[in-house]
């Protein structure tokens, strides 16, 4: 396959989405991902709308360009699968929790002692040497323990409340893909395998503290943490007379030219709450307060056009209808058509990244529960009378 890692084997052991989203990242950037699912399938096949059983969108959305084999990991039979397959494979990546792996006889040393050299990414809720590690975790848990739903009450009228978005989970699947990266470099010039273990917890945590943290890097703490900016309750698309539009004021010569295009040129000079960046970071509530006032004085369009040719950042506020019609989407081909061979037409999304010596190729679509069972087991060795043995058995469903 093309990409920057073809040639890269993964067996990916993941369900619902932290674990998916970033073998799905490793697949759009040329690896060949083995997705490894239950008889029954991961549980995401069945969220939201699709037009055949197992085949939802969100599953769709996720799992492009894998092949699936059915497993029953129960089953030694299946188990002596997995562990051939994983011979062959550069990359394992699991978000089961450790015990249940190790239950199955599938933990970092089981595999190692299988293929020494095999990257083995393990994507947890927690640490493992605290007390949470062997918890589950899912995305809600996340942006409560990792201060996200708490910092929304802030702003929120004090109530907390989470982002609608699975938020923890994609970034903890970006953190994943990178590690999985870091650690291929690490056995393209060694040959040596390793455990790799990404903590949901302590991802969104470094994450969020990146901006929150505050004066609570020095201690003595300076002052209580979090960024005032992000905190203001004024931070939010600007209401127009029409709509919305966001923008950013930021530096100073953002600030200059608004001022000059708004007629509020005295403002800099003469106000020091407003002479510097440090000093409008330090008054942000009432910037922001000032600059709402301000932008309901024009309609959505006039802002467009004014702030665009005072070279200031601005964007309308997109809806779920308007963004397949954002003209640069358009443009650069953001949004493309897919025939399924069993779901029809539908409708993805290009992979963000580009790369202009190795450029990415035409992706698989998302997989059928056990489309490729027969075919992985045929090129893993497995003769026509053991795979219909292995069918037979139970160990191995085929689609």
């Amino acid at each position: 396959m093309p990409g920057p890692l073809a040639g890269i084997r993964v067996l990916d052991l993941t369900t619902v989405l932290v674990g998916p989203y970033c073998t799905q990242i490793l697949a759009e950037m040329g690896a060949e991902v083995t997705k490894v699912e239950a008889p029954e399938g991961d549980v995401v096949r069945l969220i939201g709308p699709g037009r055949s059983p197992g085949m939802g969108c969100m599953f769709l959305t996720i799992n492009r360009g894998k092949r699936s084999i059915a497993l029953d990991l129960k089953k030694p039979e299946a188990r002596a699968v997995l562990l051939r397959l994983a011979q062959s494979a550069d990359v394992l990546v699991t978000n089961i929790r450790p015990a249940a792996m190790a239950r199955l006889g599938l933990d970092y040393e089981a595999v190692r002692a299988a293929n020494p050299r095999i990257v083995y990414a393990s994507v947890l809720g927690y640490g493992q040497d605290g007390p949470y590690g062997p918890r589950p975790a899912y995305d809600d848990l996340m942006q409560g323990a990792a201060l996200i739903a708490g910092l929304n009450a802030k702003v929120n009228g004090g109530e907390p409340r989470y982002v609608p978005l699975a938020m923890a989970d994609r970034i903890t699947g970006l953190m994943a893909a990178s590690a999985v990266n870091a650690a291929l470099v690490h056995q393209a010039r060694t040959g040596e395998g390793q455990l790799v273990e990404v903590p949901m917890f302590e991802t969104m945590l470094s994450f969020v503290l990146g901006d929150h943290l505050g004066g609570k890097v020095f201690d003595p703490p300076l002052d209580a943490g979090g960024y005032g900016r992000l905190l203001s309750p004024d931070r939010r698309p600007y209401r127009t007379k029409d709509g919305f539009v966001c923008t950013m004021i930021y530096n100073d010569r953002q600030w200059r030219a608004f001022c000059a295009a708004v007629g509020w040129p005295d403002l800099v000079s003469t106000d020091p709450r407003f002479a510097s960046h440090a000093t409008r970071t330090e008054h942000i509530d009432e910037v922001l307060a000032m600059l709402a006032e301000e932008f309901r004085t024009r309609s959505t369009a006039e802002w467009l056009d004014l702030l665009e040719k005072a070279d200031l950042p601005v964007t309308p506020v997109h809806t779920l209808e308007t963004v397949f019609e954002d003209p640069h989407l358009l443009a650069t081909g953001f949004f493309e058509a897919e025939e399924h061979p069993s779901e029809g037409r539908l409708r993805r999304m290009a992979a963000p990244v580009t790369f202009s010596a190795t450029p990415g190729g035409e992706r698989a679509p998302a997989p059928r529960l056990g489309a490729d069972s027969a075919a992985i087991l045929a090129e893993a060795g497995y003769d026509d009378a053991t795979i219909a043995a292995l069918l037979e058995a139970g160990a191995v469903r085929a689609g």
